[in-house]
């Protein structure tokens, strides 16, 4: 299965019978579907179908879906023109202009006198709005296929990015794990030292146990735990990356599994080069979360 990013844009028009139909659908991120719905007035009636349509379609992501409608209004309706009330305005207007000299009325003027000239508005039968409606959501299903593949083609660059960081990601697990410091001769001699410089400022302390603590420091400092369940996150963060699908929750989930394991590496280290493979380690993890963030 793809990959899906939550953003994406799409656009999709239709006409029918004089009507032109025009879809714009877009989405951000968001951690469960939200709906955003403009429709133009007279088209509420859509809302709950539209609706359902866009949560159909996606599981995660913040989607807004605007509709547009233009209507070809001279090829539904005749306007009308009240002949007898024109004549009557005309000839008041003569009367005027020869009893007081005022300027002559123009054929425009006398058309834009209320209750002369009028465009009825166009009466929809039940057949009619039945027709348009299954358009306007043919289309709307046309535009949410074109969003899906907007995200699908972000989610794939994703994909990309999201693998090399978990490579990132394994390969400093490795350096942790071959680092020199973790070699038993060189735990040995740093515990040795720790042990002679505290004898040396206290004679009076009890050599058997200061070794015993120092070993017990010694397990405590260990990651060996933290580098096994670093490697297990990395296969369960490829599984889930090849497998695709709507992934962002359980990869979410994972980043933070790795964050919890490189916080730990670095608190737990007693050399200085471990420390900074986790501290590169944190932001790798960091990187990945931030993209992970954009999946749906």
């Amino acid at each position: 299965m793809n990959l899906q990013s939550m953003t994406g844009f799409a656009r999709a028009a239709a006409e029918h019978d004089g009507t032109a139909i025009a879809w714009e659908v877009k989405s951000v991120n968001g951690k469960s579907v939200e709906v955003r719905l403009r429709l133009p007035q007279g088209f509420e009636r859509l809302e709950l179908s539209a609706r359902q349509a866009i949560q159909k379609s996606f599981s995660r992501g913040n989607v807004q879906a605007t509709l547009t409608v233009s209507r070809s209004i001279g090829s539904q309706v005749q306007p009308v023109v009240n002949e007898a009330f024109l004549r009557d305005v005309a000839g008041l207007a003569n009367r005027l202009v020869e009893q007081f000299g005022a300027a002559p009325a123009s054929a425009d003027g006398l058309l834009a006198l209320r209750g002369v000239f009028d465009v009825p508005e166009a009466v929809e039968t039940e057949e009619q709005r039945t027709a348009v409606d299954a358009v306007i959501l043919a289309c709307l299903e046309a535009g949410l296929s074109g969003l899906v593949e907007a995200r699908k083609s972000e989610g794939e660059a994703l994909r990309v990015l999201l693998s090399g960081h978990v490579a990132a990601i394994e390969d400093l697990t490795l350096r942790a794990e071959a680092d020199p410091s973790r070699e038993p001769a060189q735990i040995r001699e740093r515990l040795a030292q720790q042990v002679r410089l505290l004898l040396d400022a206290s004679p009076a302390l009890d050599e058997a146990r200061l070794n015993m603590e120092a070993a017990f420091l010694a397990t405590k400092a260990d990651i060996r735990e933290e580098i096994d369940r670093l490697k297990t996150h990395v296969v369960s963060a490829r599984a889930l990356i090849s497998g695709g699908g709507p992934i962002g929750r359980k990869l979410d989930f994972l980043a933070q599994e790795f964050n919890r394991e490189s916080n730990t590496l670095c608190s737990k280290s007693n050399a200085a080069s471990v420390t900074a493979i986790g501290l590169e380690l944190k932001a790798v993890v960091d990187q990945f979360r931030e993209q992970v963030q954009n999946l749906e």
